[in-house]
């Protein structure tokens, strides 16, 4: 369902969730070329206080930008803003869910401020806030 800005209400949401693999961590490592072993080797993880590998930072960004731009607002929406904290690790192998809502309606431009959410385990683990502009329909 494709939300504009005259039908996005303050409180409208959207959650989505995915298991991220080896696989999908090794094929973003690839992509971008950030093959930090942290990331891509469980031996070299091991011996880091996270114990095991652990997801990308801005991969975790990418699943909230998936979310904005085809689930919620909808197809054709444009991220204008995003920002992020990281706030704990999420290990290679783990469920995580994005959340996203609308605190706020920018008149002036039509756009609307959400704030998204990642969990791991039932535990925050990137809180940050976009600005987008909604699909015109």
């Amino acid at each position: 369902m494709t939300n504009t800005y005259e039908s996005l209400q303050v409180g409208d949401g959207f959650t989505s969730s995915r298991v991220i693999t080896a696989a999908d961590v090794q094929q973003f490592a690839d992509v971008t070329g950030d093959d930090n072993p942290l990331h891509v080797d469980p031996e070299y993880a091991a011996t880091t206080p996270f114990g095991k590998p652990v997801v990308h930072g801005v991969f975790l960004l990418g699943l909230a930008s998936k979310v904005l731009g085809r689930d919620f607002p909808g197809h054709g929406a444009v991220a204008v803003s995003l920002s992020a904290k990281f706030l704990r690790p999420v290990p290679v192998g783990e469920e995580v869910t994005i959340e996203v809502k609308v605190s706020e309606k920018i008149e002036r431009f039509k756009h609307v401020k959400i704030r998204l959410y990642g969990y791991v385990n039932g535990k925050m683990a990137i809180g940050g806030e976009a600005v987008v502009i909604p699909p015109s329909e």
